[in-house]
């Protein structure tokens, strides 16, 4: 994968490594009646419909409330702690620099990882795909016959469906985090990138928590919490293999950082005897000064906090005389997409994601249809746009178009991704390979042409004045449009217009 990257990078020279040795990608196999193996082809074979789900959960007023609730807060915290910063403007024109460079230099800084990792101990694996990482994982999980698995939060496993992979193979896998585990128990998907239950309210969480454990309903917050924790201690206890995420990866010394509130990974990072990190390769940083610039903002745009309560550094098996960490340690980098974006000038940028989900909160379109519209492991501003880069801009033509183009997203990306430039990049790209269908490429022509004179302006806005108020007569509402129009009142209805514009009542006040 290395060779794939090279040519990329600005730096002159470049050390050479031995291409890491990968066979062929091996499918995991499905049975019929397995739980995991009925996720696993759904996952793979079901379709997107992003104005079903949309429309669906427009008008879902529990999961609005949850999810309104959750991000107006994360939101707030946020726009209350970054002028904390003595200069946060610059510290996200920084950050945004430092990514931006990693990623611009990326063949050099993943070598220089390598070579880091492997001199603390550890081991280094190459991942093309998801299939690939699935299988270097389950190798190493079968030559240290591991068969208990904890698992701390990770987009990345997420992106793979490595748990349910584990799982179909027998493996023992419990989610730690405990949004992931309330996930995992409901047999659901994450919705937000940090806050994974952000769709749920207490009462549905008490139902399932009563349904898996076969106790009593109790809504208590606390009450649930320990019953998790009391469940989780134990698989803590016997675990055999431990796997993480990264938020970041240090070329400088080789090191992964994993942030976290509730000490669940660093249970996983220092109980079992063997440990496997699963990172995408853009989560790379030059040196531990940048990780600092990074960590000033990661847990500030993520959920308001100044820093997470834990900040672990991590890079290599147990040294002779520790008590604590693993005796095998695996770093495994996950491409999967990703150097198809980098060999990409346009969209390069796009790797800067820190995954800290502030765009998520600050988005109006997110806050009303959830994160499961988005149809993948990635949603809200930052879904919608690198979905469609990851899994093909034809499978997800919709998600470009979910969007108000308010700039929020971008206003609250620490690393400063221009989201809506990519955005309504993305929609030229659909015109272009003319993705969408020959009706609406016809209406859009015909509106770009009435807007480019006042006289078509004009008669198009009275007749659309004159329909509207025929199809409101009586109620004054607009039920139903047809055709292009149709998502306006797909869950609302809209006031008939009034008989006089703005423009004419300005023309005869003056």
């Amino acid at each position: 994968m290395l060779a794939g990257l090279r040519g990329w990078g600005r730096v002159a020279t470049i050390p050479t490594m031995p291409e890491p040795s990968l066979r062929a990608p091996v499918a995991i196999p499905i049975h019929p009646g397995s739980a995991s193996a009925e996720f696993i082809d759904e996952a793979q074979h079901a379709l997107f419909d992003f104005h079903g789900v949309s429309s669906k959960n427009a008008v879902d007023v529990r999961l609005k409330k949850s999810v309104n609730k959750a991000t107006l807060h994360q939101y707030t915290q946020r726009q209350a702690i970054m002028p904390d910063l003595p200069d946060p403007e610059g510290l996200r024109t920084l950050a945004g620099d430092i990514k931006q460079h990693a990623i611009e230099n990326l063949d050099y800084y993943l070598d220089q990882l390598k070579a880091n990792v492997e001199r603390n101990g550890g081991h280094v694996h190459f991942a093309a795909t998801a299939e690939d990482a699935r299988r270097i994982i389950l190798d190493i999980a079968r030559k240290a016959n591991c068969t208990r698995v904890i698992k701390s939060k990770s987009m990345a496993s997420e992106e793979i469906e490595l748990a349910h992979t584990m799982e179909h193979m027998g493996m023992d896998v419990v989610e730690t985090d405990l949004g992931e585990f309330i996930v995992q128990i409901g047999k659901d998907k994450p919705s937000h990138i940090v806050a994974p239950i952000i769709h749920l309210d207490t009462a549905q969480i008490a139902e399932m928590f009563s349904k898996h454990f076969g106790t009593p309903y109790n809504d208590d917050p606390k009450s649930l919490a320990d019953q998790a924790r009391l469940h989780l201690r134990d698989k803590f206890r016997h675990a055999d293999l431990g796997m993480t995420g990264g938020n970041f990866l240090v070329a400088e010394t080789g090191h992964i950082c994993v942030v976290e509130n509730e000490g669940n990974a660093r249970q996983s990072i220092t109980t079992p005897k063997v440990l496997v990190s699963l990172v995408g390769i853009e989560k790379v940083v030059p040196r531990l000064a940048d990780l600092a610039v990074m960590l000033k903002l990661l847990a500030r745009s993520a959920t308001g906090q100044a820093m997470t309560i834990y900040t672990s550094i991590f890079g290599g098996p147990k040294k002779p005389g520790e008590k604590d960490g693993p005796e095998q340690f695996h770093l495994v980098l996950l491409d999967n997409g990703r150097s198809e974006i980098l060999a990409s000038e346009e969209y390069r940028e796009t790797l800067r994601c820190i995954r800290c989900g502030a765009c998520l909160n600050a988005c109006p379109v997110y806050r009303k249809i959830g994160g499961h519209a988005y149809g993948y492991v990635y949603s809200g501003p930052i879904g919608a746009l690198i979905t469609p880069l990851f899994k093909g801009l034809g499978n997800y033509k919709d998600l470009p178009q979910a969007s108000s183009l308010c700039g929020a997203c971008y206003e609250a990306c620490p690393v400063k991704i221009n989201i809506p430039k990519h955005l309504i990049n993305l929609r030229r790209d659909i015109v272009k390979q003319h993705i969408n269908s020959r009706p609406e490429r016809f209406v859009y022509r015909a509106w770009a042409k009435s807007l480019k004179s006042p006289l078509l302006y004009a008669m198009s806005c009275m007749f659309q004045k004159w329909d509207l108020r025929r199809r409101a007569k009586g109620s004054g509402w607009v039920k139903k449009l047809p055709s292009v129009a149709a998502g306006w009142t797909q869950i609302r209805d809209m006031p008939a217009p009034a008989r006089k514009t703005f423009h004419q009542m300005w023309k005869k006040r003056r």
